[in-house]
């Protein structure tokens, strides 16, 4: 009968993790399709990731509830909590992933109908090599999550400060362009929010990063200087 138990709590967990992944899936597509709507000043598909988002917030809901059922019904004690409490974190994250992604698409469909893209030269390429970035690592987040790999959590998480300097080389690039021609200081304001989404993005894959390392070793490394989270990896 235990062993009955034990199966079907198993059973409960893969389906959660698989959804988890589904929700991971489609954040990153968002992230992914609304820097290609920035680059190519698409309102079409701006919308869709907009639209997407109902799907993300649906999800976050359904598992968050589906959680609470199994700690209901289960109690489940030590590794098992720890996965259920991270999961629940995770997903927190992922919604506020897609959240900059709808951000971001927003950002595109006023771009778009101010007629900006036709007029003004703006660094819209260093905006996608730092989302390209920060698609990677979110993408490596949810593999090492797919396989509680600390190890490749551990890499995510530095990895993380080469989306931050890229954030900052952006900053600066910017700030000249509005100092050069200050017709591009509308836009240009809107690239640095749409920057700063980016980054956010590289941060919530860190905090899924963290999540994992929690989930696999029973630390909580949040807040630590990265040689103390290298030592609990190890």
């Amino acid at each position: 009968m235990e062993k009955h138990l034990s199966s079907q709590f198993d059973a409960e967990l893969s389906a959660i993790s698989t959804r988890v992944l589904e929700m991971g899936g489609l954040v990153e597509s968002q992230v992914v399709q609304a820097v290609w709507a920035l680059a190519n000043f698409s309102s079409d598909v701006a919308a869709q990731v907009i639209s997407t988002e109902e799907r993300v917030n649906q999800l976050e809901v359904e598992i968050d509830r589906d959680l609470s059922t199994i700690i209901a019904r289960r109690q489940p004690t030590a590794r098992d909590l720890r996965l259920l409490i991270a999961v629940s974190k995770t997903i927190g994250n992922l919604e506020r992933v897609g959240d900059e992604a709808a951000r971001i698409a927003r950002t595109v469909e006023r771009l778009v109908n101010t007629g900006v893209s036709s007029r003004l030269r703006l660094p819209v390429s260093d905006v996608t090599f730092e989302s390209q970035l920060a698609a990677a690592l979110l993408r490596k987040a949810l593999d090492a999550f797919a396989r509680l790999d600390a190890q490749q959590a551990l890499e995510v998480i530095k990895q993380d400060n080469e989306i931050d300097a890229e954030f900052d080389g952006l900053m600066r690039k910017l700030i000249t362009y509005m100092m050069e021609d200050p017709r591009t200081i509308s836009a240009s304001i809107d690239l640095v929010f749409v920057a700063k989404a980016i980054e956010r993005v590289g941060d919530h894959a860190k905090n899924l990063a963290e999540q994992i390392i929690y989930i696999v070793k029973g630390t909580d490394v949040r807040h630590n200087p990265l040689d103390v989270v290298e030592s609990v990896v190890r």
